[in-house]
Parts: structure tokens; C-alpha cells; sequence
């Protein structure tokens, strides 16, 4: 169910963070998502890191003429650090809404929060739906010819399966072959295991299998289940999942990608943006959040507008 807030960010705390009307996330209803784990067992950090942040003229200035609230799309339901809610069901966190908040109050803007499912969110862009969303958007050439990005952290793509799997390590799509691999629709691993389902028959061997799941929640019950073998997602939010959820083990990292805020193609907002990540970087607001949800790792040197994917060694798509 999607919900609509209009909220006044310089008045909110981040004990309160984001508040929506309704809906049940990974933490509702028969999810068994390690984000409702964590909230149930008090593991999801509330650690106020933002709201002492100030507007800053210097970025606010960088805004449009006129602009004083914008409207941000979040996908919610994703395993912390991603978006999800605390145990009251009700209130949102995550180190999405972490930076989202503070760019905000840099800014000097209100947002009215909109959820949608997070395969909906860029393809709404274009249409003026929104004015940007907020989940953890790996930047990738495919998609820069689309959509603009500001760069926030640097994440990527990584594998996980339960703890009694004789897998150790995951750093060639070949490893995959034969088996049933879990990830989330509509997002960059669906994307890459899809453009190399080749290269099990090019190996000679039996194809993996692509199974996409709207709901966090639904794949981590897939792989517990045994309906799946291994899980393709986020690296930060797979480590938060074998951290906070028991009989998991992290595969390691596959491909790291630059993570931004995204915009429809020729955004007049980038700039702004830009200059409000940049501001938290210096003034040390950046650390507390990074540090509260436990991805120091994924800290970046300052934002870039729209920056080429990287190949990195770690890359071994054929």
C-alpha cells in the first residue's frame, strides 16, 4: 500500500525518521526477512545522526528558483541497512532515509515521501511522478542513459546462502550453474545474472535458474525454504542479513557499484544534490550515518553527478 506524508524536516527528529500511514514491509505479516528479525529482536540502529544538520545557503542557492519541497519515492521492505520499519510497524529507518533526511535539511526543503515497489520507481521518473527516489540505486551505464544520479556511497552486488551450503565463495557466474539463484525484480543483479545466462552453456553445463522477488522478505523465506540456493543482492544489506539473522553465510563480493539518488534524464536538481552530500562529507554527518549502519566500507571520497560504471577486478561477468 503506498502512503503519502508531507514532511517538515526541520522539525523532525530522527527517532521519529520517516512516518507512513500504513503498510507492512519485510517486517510484516509472515515476512521472515532478516530486517524483521533485527526490528523484533531491537536491532535495527535508531542512533539520531542528522538533526542537528543546518541548511546551508551555498547548496540551497544551487536549487531551482522556487523549489521548496520535492517529491521522493522509497522502496520499502529491503533488509537493513536498506529501508524498513521498526518494530512498531509504523516507522521507517535505514540508511537511505539516513541520507535522504540530511540532504533535505541541508537544503532547506520538505519531502513528501511516496512508497512504490522499487522496480516502479525509475521508470515514474520521466514522467514527473517523482521528483527522485531513494533506494539504493546502483549507477550503471545502462541506466545513466536514462536516468541522472548523484553518487552518496559506493555499495554493488554480492551472494549469500544458508550456513550448511557447501559454497564458500562466489566470484564467477559459472559457480552458479545448475542452481536456483534468489534476487530482487527490477534491480542490477536481476540485470546481470540475465545478460549472462549464457555462460553456463557456453561452460557446458546446466543453466541457473532467475528467481525474482518484489518483497526482501520473500527471498530470504525462498532461500531458507530450500526453494533457492543462493541469494544475489546488495553487499552492505547481505552482511547486515548473516550479521542479524542466524543459519546465513556472506559469499563475498561480486561487483561494487556507485549508489546515487535518482533523477529523471537532465535534472536541474543534480547540482544541489551534489553540493548537500558534499556539505554532509565535510561537516562529518556522513561518518555518524555510515557508521551507524555499519558500512564504513562503502564511504565515498566526495558525490559525483552521473559518474561511467566502473569494471572493477572484482567483476567477473564473461
Amino acid at each position: 500500500m503506498r502512503s503519502r506524508l508531507l514532511l517538515p524536516f526541520a522539525m523532525i527528529t530522527s527517532a521519529t525518521l520517516f512516518l507512513t500511514a500504513c503498510g507492512s514491509g519485510s517486517g510484516g505479516p509472515g515476512g521472515t526477512g532478516a530486517s524483521a528479525v533485527a526490528a523484533g529482536s531491537g536491532g535495527v540502529p535508531t542512533t539520531d545522526v542528522v538533526s542537528a544538520e543546518r541548511k546551508d545557503d551555498a547548496a540551497a542557492a544551487l536549487l531551482p528558483a522556487g523549489t521548496t519541497r520535492l517529491t521522493v519515492a522509497i522502496s520499502v521492505g529491503g533488509t537493513p541497512p536498506g529501508t524498513t520499519y521498526l518494530s512498531d510497524g509504523t516507522t521507517l529507518t535505514g540508511q537511505d532515509v539516513d541520507f535522504t533526511k540530511a540532504v533535505a535539511k541541508v537544503l532547506g526543503i520538505r519531502l513528501k515521501v511516496e512508497q512504490a515497489s522499487f522496480e516502479a520507481i525509475l521508470p515514474a521518473l520521466d514522467s514527473g511522478k517523482y521528483d527522485f527516489g531513494a533506494s539504493n540505486f546502483g549507477v550503471t551505464d545502462e541506466r545513466r542513459r536514462t536516468i541522472d544520479f548523484v553518487t552518496y556511497v559506493n555499495d554493488g552486488q554480492g551472494f549469500a546462502t544458508r550456513e550448511d551450503s557447501q559454497l564458500t565463495k562466489i566470484t564467477d557466474l559459472r559457480q552458479l550453474c545448475g542452481l536456483n539463484v534468489a534476487t530482487g525484480a527490477g534491480t542490477t543483479f536481476e540485470a546481470t545474472l540475465e545478460e549472462n545466462r549464457h555462460v553456463c552453456a557456453d561452460a557446458g553445463k546446466k543453466a541457473y535458474q532467475v528467481q525474482t522477488y518484489s518483497e526482501q522478505s520473500a527471498i530470504w523465506s525462498s532461500v531458507q525454504q530450500g526453494r533457492s540456493d543462493v541469494v544475489m543482492s546488495t553487499i552492505n544489506g547481505l552482511r547486515y542479513a548473516v550479521a542479524h539473522q542466524p543459519g546465513l553465510k556472506f559469499l563475498g563480493e561480486y561487483h561494487r557499484l556507485d549508489v546515487g539518488f535518482a533523477f529523471r534524464k537532465g535534472t536541474k536538481l543534480a547540482p544541489a544534490f551534489q553540493a548537500a552530500v558534499n556539505k554532509l562529507l565535510a561537516d562529518g554527518t556522513y561518518a555518524r550515518i555510515l557508521k551507524k549502519w555499519g558500512t564504513t566500507g562503502s564511504a565515498i571520497g566526495k558525490s559525483r553527478i552521473s559518474p561511467p560504471e566502473v569494471k572493477s577486478p572484482a567483476d567477473h561477468t564473461a
